[in-house]
């Protein structure tokens, strides 16, 4: 009979364990009936509580996504988390994904560890959604008490205070060695090998898969950039009172690509080699390659012959600063019939892009530099750039290629064209 009081007693301790005897009532009056005849119950009969728990399983991520690694736990085990608080972050090869509660409550369990590779539904972290939210009291003023005072005698623990005391506590663990930091120092010889994320060894993945895959060639052009930038510059100011966002140049090239791919249907379509067809899109939806902190992303323009420069330069704008705040959704980056790459901003002069499959083509954008050109036999200094299409020659014809860079020149040459669906 002593034995089985002291199981009891660190069955109650235990928070994992109680909800479990709520499911066993037979072993919960079994329990109940000792402590009664011994009268030495270490919390009021009256205070057992079922707990309801919910378990955070990973979230559906996307129809290509599967799987992805843990990088971080916002929540331990003992926090408290309100709705919509991240308690893990994911990574998957396309971006981060912050898995949120879908209920307030304390966190019981942790079922997984940083780095584990997790696949879509698996269990993640236990959710205790009965438990009371902490409250966060205020320290009380600090008095001297008499020298001979009493001392006053503790107050009473409450059940569910225990209940967490003991499900938060663990054994003092030994601080573990701290990992030798690699300084580098320029004219050392030393090496430091640093693990690759999942978002980059997918990106490598998939630019080798392109290169070994497509029949891909590359055409070029150049610019005259003065109309479109004297355009910007005059019209840059109202532009922004009126919509709230800056005039790029993106705006100019998404649509002209735009117009290009509607006139090169070819170059907006993708080969279905399993299936042996040729797969033709009524729709354009342009990929805008963006940097963030953690890789190249390529969030996605839907319908662009739909949307205006404002449209344009908004979705650019909105998705880049949710690049750099670790935001995009996986769902923006999904699709896409065309790809922009602009390394211009990083002061490119010329370069041949790599096609994002399963994409036919991909235009790279480059810097804009003042060039001697002939004009009308006369050498004038412009602001030219370089523009190259990087094609799948298994689906476009080098006439295609060239016609659809000849489209966009004219087109960002003189940008009233657009407007006027020249």
């Amino acid at each position: 009979m002593k034995s089985l009081l002291q199981k009891s007693r660190s069955v109650w301790i235990s928070v994992r364990s109680v909800r479990h005897i709520s499911l066993m009532p037979h072993r919960h009056r079994r329990i109940n009936r000792i402590l009664r005849t011994q009268n030495s119950s270490p919390f009021p009969l009256n205070s057992y509580r079922h707990f309801a728990s919910v378990v955070l399983n990973v979230p559906q991520m996307g129809d290509s996504v599967t799987e992805g690694t843990i990088i971080q736990f916002q929540k331990k085990v003992g926090d408290y988390a309100e709705v919509d608080d991240i308690v893990v972050v994911i990574e998957t090869d396309k971006t981060s994904i912050d898995v949120r509660a879908t209920e307030a409550g304390m966190i019981t369990n942790v079922l997984a560890e940083v780095d584990d590779t997790v696949n879509v539904e698996q269990p993640l972290v236990e959710i205790d959604t009965s438990a009371p939210k902490p409250v966060q009291e205020t320290p009380a003023p600090v008095t001297t008490a008499p020298t001979d005072a009493t001392p006053a005698p503790e107050a009473s623990t409450s059940w569910f205070s225990s209940v967490k005391a003991a499900a938060t506590s663990s054994p003092p663990t030994p601080a573990a060695k701290p990992k030798p930091v690699v300084v580098s120092v320029p004219g050392s010889r030393n090496e430091r090998r640093v693990a690759m994320t999942r978002m980059r060894l997918r990106i490598a993945q998939r630019l080798k898969e392109s290169q070994n895959v497509a029949a891909m060639l590359t055409t070029f052009n150049e610019i005259d950039c003065s109309k479109l930038i004297s355009m910007r510059k005059a019209h840059k100011d109202t532009f922004l009172e009126k919509h709230g966002d800056k005039l790029g140049f993106m705006s100019a090239f998404v649509k002209a690509s735009t117009l290009g791919l509607i006139d090169q249907p070819a170059i907006n379509a993708y080969f279905d080699m399993e299936n042996k067809e040729i797969v033709y899109h009524d729709y354009v939806d342009i990929s805008v390659a963006v940097a963030s902190p953690k890789g190249l992303v390529v969030p996605v323009l839907r319908n662009t012959e739909q949307m205006s420069f404002a449209d344009i330069e908004g979705s650019i704008a909105n998705y880049g600063k949710q690049a750099r705040d670790g935001n995009l959704a996986l769902e923006d980056m999904v699709g896409g019939t065309f790809t922009i790459s602009n390394g211009g901003v990083f002061g490119s002069l010329m370069g041949t892009p790599i096609i994002n499959p399963p994409q036919s083509a991909i235009l790279g954008m480059h810097g804009i530099f003042e060039r001697p050109i002939a004009i009308n036999g006369e050498v004038v200094i412009r602001p030219m750039m370089y523009i190259a299409l990087t094609y799948d020659h298994r689906i476009v014809d080098g006439r295609e290629a060239v016609l659809f860079l000849r489209k966009v020149k004219s087109c960002v040459e003189d940008p009233t064209t657009m407007l006027l669906d020249l």
